[in-house]
């Protein structure tokens, strides 16, 4: 084979100077030089020999004269321009125009379709009219006399067999390696086999954890005219590594409109409406962040684009939209500190740029984060920063970031979320005073068993009704805040009885969990597997599952085996395409609707709500969520959803019931699944659809319009219409948020359901408008008479959501000055986890952190490590290792045994360092003579602390002190102490040889010098850490070392129980218990 190698100086900066080598590397398959090859282009550019970039039989001369004028030159590919770099040199394929063929396979909601065409290569022609079809349904198996009677009519007898073989393989290796689309012009065979010429792919990159192994590492390339940025990779590493979606895009790093949108429905918003006021060619980037992304990944985000951002200067200055729909669970606020942190730290670059920022935002505490943005505009740097809340159109900031409409002055907004939480009822009670403390017992009876009658003797249908008031859930998945929103919602609904019945977590065993139902605690069961919970709970026939990717799959499988189970909601984003298709079958045949995945879920106000959706209770009710209004909505996008919330309740009487069917390319409900639902309910007195860039299934609602099967008002627009304005693809947020051919494009949607008499805004900064238009006219009409507002019951607020906003304090139970684990990073003694092992203060510098809430110097962090290797051991006999080896012995485990070593630590076995520590100051800060000293503790009749030892005498010394004596003669400032000590020490060993000063004592002592002299500590500081024990720590966690070590060996050695030899004790009896 032959590769063309081009290497590039490595830079993390794009400048044009970068070197450029290329070189040829031929292996032994074949001689280069007499082999007749092709060359083309390899960045992803489809129909290269139709636009020339395709060199044909070509001998290695004619190739490096073909690259010449190509190579490192700006090519235009459709709207894309760029620079070819990359490029595939290959052998040529001698054969005929008749052995060329075309073939294509691509993957749609019923299954994959298989293409083929007789005839093939360049001028194939329109090969979706010419070619014939084989449709493979979803779990179905591709068969060669299928293949050989629907798809090969027309192709060549001899060579029938042969394209048979491949064609059969090849679709089994699409499937195996969950490919989505590829598409083989030509496919060449001849009588010596099979060659493909030319061919693209795609593949479901969120199959990896499948196909990780049979894969290899893939890289996925940025589109022909759009470059591959370093600060790309970067975000979508931090991606990866997140639970949070975090998304980032340069069209043009040079532009002046930069964004930073939360929510994979909203970012596509922000970028149409940008477009739809001119700046399509300002437009410096997409991107979105969702899914709760912690303060720390919104400040590396944040400070990713304010780096590019104030790279180049702008002659009109810079703007920044901060915008998003209402959050359904983000903490805003604590995302908003990660922005401000960034904006802080960039403050005069965007300054310098003259950046002006606008910011729009909704949902949990959404108030703090607007006044903490503000505030870092107004008081902190100075920054222009416009704030707005949900009183204001999601894109109205678009509009005065580019100077289409005034700049809107705003009243402070308020400070929290509990403004919304207070009783407009004016009572102090709630009512339904029929309301039950618990309900986690299970209940039986004829009323309970509504979906198995609706289902017994009948084929499975598809309910018009998914939701109502006395609708009974099961979660699957420990989450906790989704449910206590879920009962809260139940609650200011006034239903009787919580939406929850059970939770299922396989990971845990049967128990009950704790909530709150209104003022008061109700226990609702967990089981552990799914058979237990339907059994014990036959009313439930709702179900939504918190798996996560890997595991959906399998439960919702799992899941549709019972019968009683009508509706699913499928929160998890990143299910293979495959595996959802095989979802949507088995909930086909069961008569089972499902909502998502990617979603948020659905709500149904007064009655139901999925999980998260409508946000938290401050959102429920300024949204009036509490009560159905005449308006029901569907979308896409779960934030969008909540943002249709806010828009139809501040224009209409009140949503009746929303559903977002999810992000995904195949969701397990569609569009018009739910608008045929609206359709037949009575209380649906107009419909709202909010569609998307991609797929065709708005096309069925124009054709439900047209047939007149749909009758009621629907209100329409599709997103994505920024589309068509960028020179190359753009992958949304959304996974199904990509057109694969012109219909498929919002601008193509909105005209045809125009067309069809949807009503359909001129964009969506108009959506509102045209909603009330539609509202007020069924309203004049008689068609909708608006209820008179009843105000909904009091729910308390969580005591952490209320400590978190302010409004409460509490005395804590305890305290702490050493180590928060609470941010993004653990931090010990206030340096943070990552500057600890930067600056390498290795074990001795974490000691000082968390002991001594310091940074020592670098002598005294060695000094502390060598005190814990002297300190590890002393062998098997000491009474703390004897102890931790009968332990061992014993059976018991490891703490046990370590534990009973550490118990025997005290005045007589190692703990002798406080005590000669607090001894020996004492004396020479009283300003006593060494001798003065020692006759005193004689006279007393006490023991001087770490004066003595068993075995090392001044005539056969301890190396251990000897070692740790040349270490602080050497390296401290001071050791008046020690120097005292070693006095002290020429006096005891004239008495007698071993009464040196051991271990411990010079330890103490030195330690004390330390403390008093390293700079650190102030005289009180120092005595303060001697008085409450520190130093003694010393001993225990060196010794800890040593005492595991001998628990280890013991194991290892596989020693049995210990029992005392009886030579060894000496039994000494009472004379008269022995006569």
């Amino acid at each position: 084979m032959c590769a063309l190698i081009i290497l590039w100086t490595k830079s993390r900066e794009h400048r044009p100077d970068r070197e450029l080598y290329v070189g040829y590397v031929c292996t032994c398959v074949f001689n280069a030089a007499y082999l007749r090859l092709v060359v083309k282009p390899d960045q992803l550019i489809k129909r290269r020999g139709k636009l020339g970039l395709v060199g044909v039989n070509l001998d290695l001369e004619g190739v490096k004269e073909w690259l010449q004028t190509r190579l490192m030159k700006e090519t235009t590919v459709g709207k894309a321009k760029g620079i070819l770099k990359n490029f595939l040199i290959e052998p040529f394929v001698a054969h005929k125009q008749e052995e060329e063929f075309y073939v294509c396979i691509y993957a749609t909601r019923e299954g994959d379709y298989m293409l083929f065409h007789h005839e093939g290569g360049v001028d194939v022609g329109d090969v979706d009219s010419k070619a014939l079809k084989l449709l493979v349904g979803v779990d179905e198996k591709i068969s060669a006399d299928t293949v050989k009677s629907q798809l090969l009519t027309h192709a060549p007898a001899d060579k029938k067999e042969m394209l048979i073989s491949f064609l059969v393989g090849l679709f089994n290796m699409y499937e195996d390696l969950y490919f989505t689309y590829l598409e083989i012009n030509p496919l060449v065979v001849t009588k010596d086999g099979v060659y493909v010429l030319d061919m693209a792919a795609k593949i479901d990159a969120t199959a990896d954890y499948l196909c990780k192994a049979k894969w290899g590492d893939v890289e996925f390339p940025p589109p022909f005219g759009r470059e591959a940025y370093p600060e790309e990779a970067y975000i979508a590493d931090l991606d990866a590594k997140s639970g949070a979606s975090l998304k980032l895009t340069l069209l043009n790093p040079r532009g002046r409109i930069w964004t930073m949108v939360a929510g994979g429905g909203a970012s596509v918003v922000y970028s149409d409406t940008i477009c739809d006021l001119g700046g399509v060619n300002e437009l410096a980037n997409y991107g979105e962040y969702s899914g709760a992304p912690s303060e720390q990944q919104t400040y590396d985000y944040a400070k990713t684009i304010l780096s590019l951002m104030t790279r180049e200067k702008h002659p009109n200055g810079k703007v920044l939209i901060i915008g998003g729909s209402i959050a359904n669970f983000t903490n805003v606020a604590a995302t908003f500190k990660g922005i401000v942190r960034a904006i802080k730290d960039y403050q005069d670059p965007l300054k310098e740029h003259e950046v002006t920022i606008f910011v729009r935002r909704g949902g949990p505490n959404y108030q703090e984060g607007l006044r903490v943005m503000g505030e870092v505009g107004e008081f902190t740097t100075g920054i222009p920063i416009h704030v707005f809340g949900t009183e204001t159109h999601m894109t109205a900031i678009v509009g005065m970031a580019l100077g289409h409409r005034p700049i809107a002055t705003q009243p402070r907004v308020a400070a929290h979320t509990a403004n919304f939480l207070l009783n407009t009822s004016g009572g102090t009670t709630t009512p339904a005073s029929s309301r039950s403390a618990s309900f986690s017992e299970v209940k039986t009876g004829a009323e309970n068993s509504s979906a198995q009658k609706t289902r017994a003797g009948l084929p499975p249908a598809k309910s018009t009704t998914l939701f109502s008031n006395h609708t009974k859930a099961i979660v699957w998945g420990m989450q906790t805040r989704a449910v206590q929103g879920m009962l809260d919602f139940d609650y200011v609904c006034s239903r009787q009885e919580p939406s929850v019945a059970a939770m299922v977590y396989p990971f845990t065993g049967d128990h009950k969990q704790k909530f709150y139902w209104g003022h008061k605690e109700i226990l609702l069961p967990v089981y552990k597997n799914m058979a237990d919970a339907m059994k014990k709970h036959p009313e439930v026939d709702v179900l939504i599952s918190f798996a996560s990717l890997r595991s959906a799959y399998d439960s919702t499988i799992e899941t549709m085996q019972y019968p009683q189970i009508r509706t699913m909601a499928i929160i998890a984003e990143g299910i293979p395409e495959a595996l959802t298709r095989k979802i949507i079958k088995m909930a086909e045949e069961k008569g089972v609707t499902i909502i998502g995945p990617a979603t948020v879920g659905g709500i149904k106000p007064g009655c139901f709500k999925i999980g998260n959706t409508g946000g938290m209770l401050d959102n429920i009710l300024a949204s009036k969520l509490y009560r159905p209004g005449s308006v029901a909505y569907v979308s896409r996008s779960g934030g969008m959803s909540n943002e249709l919330n806010n828009i139809i309740s501040r224009t209409t009487d009140g949503v009746y019931e929303g559903v977002a069917i999810g992000g995904d390319r195949y969701p397990g409900s569609v569009f018009m699944d739910h608008v045929l639902r609206y359709q037949d309910t009575p209380g649906v007195k107009m419909i709202v659809v909010l569609g998307e860039i991609g797929g065709n299934e708005e096309y069925k609602i124009c054709k439900g319009i047209k047939e007149g099967r749909i009758t009621k008002p629907v209100v329409c627009w599709c997103i994505g219409t920024c589309a068509t304005l960028f020179s190359s693809e753009v992958q949304f947020g959304h996974a199904g948020a990509c057109a694969n051919q012109a219909s498929e494009t919002a601008l193509a949607k909105n005209k045809a359901l125009e067309e069809a008499g949807a009503f359909v805004p001129k964009s969506f900064d108009e959506l509102g408008d045209v909603i009330k238009s539609v509202y007020d006219n069924l309203v004049a009409k008689g068609v909708i008479m608006p209820a008179k507002e009843v105000p909904p019951p009091t729910v308390p607020m969580d005591y952490s959501w209320a400590r978190e906003l302010g409004l409460i304090r509490k005395p804590a139970s305890f305290m702490t000055s050493i180590c928060d684990e609470r941010g993004q990073e653990l931090i010990y003694a206030g340096m943070p986890i990552t500057e600890v092992f930067k600056s390498e203060i290795g074990l001795g510098g974490t000691l000082g952190l968390l002991w001594f809430q310091r940074r020592l110097p670098r002598y005294a962090c060695q000094f502390i490590e060598m005190c814990l290797m002297v300190t590890a051991d002393h062998g098997p006999a000491v009474s703390g290792a004897h102890n931790t080896i009968v332990c061992a012995r014993a059976g018991k485990d490891l703490i046990s045994s370590l534990t009973s070593g550490l118990l025997t630590i005290g005045d007589r076995f190692g703990g002798a360092l406080d005590a000669a520590a607090k001894q020996f100051s004492k004396a020479f800060d009283s300003g006593m003579l060494p001798m003065e000293f020692v006759n005193k503790m004689k006279k007393d009749g006490k023991l001087i602390m770490g004066i003595g030892h068993r075995v090392k005498s001044i005539n056969n010394p301890d190396m251990r002190v000897q070692i740790l004596k040349d270490f602080v003669k050497q390296h401290f400032p001071a050791a008046q102490l020690l120097d005292y000590a070693l006095e002290v020490e020429k006096i005891t060993t004239s008495k007698k040889p071993n009464l040196i000063l051991n271990v411990d004592g010079f330890i103490g002592v030195a330690f004390v010098d330390l403390l008093r002299n390293c700079g650190g500590f102030t005289r009180d500081e120092a005595d303060e850490f001697v008085e409450i024990g520190a130093l003694n720590g010393i001993f225990v966690l060196g010794r800890s070392m040593g005492f595991i070590g001998h628990y280890l060996d013991q194991k290892r050695l596989k020693q049995g129980l210990y029992r005392h030899p009886w030579d060894d004790i000496s039994y000494v009896l009472p004379e008269h218990m022995t006569m």
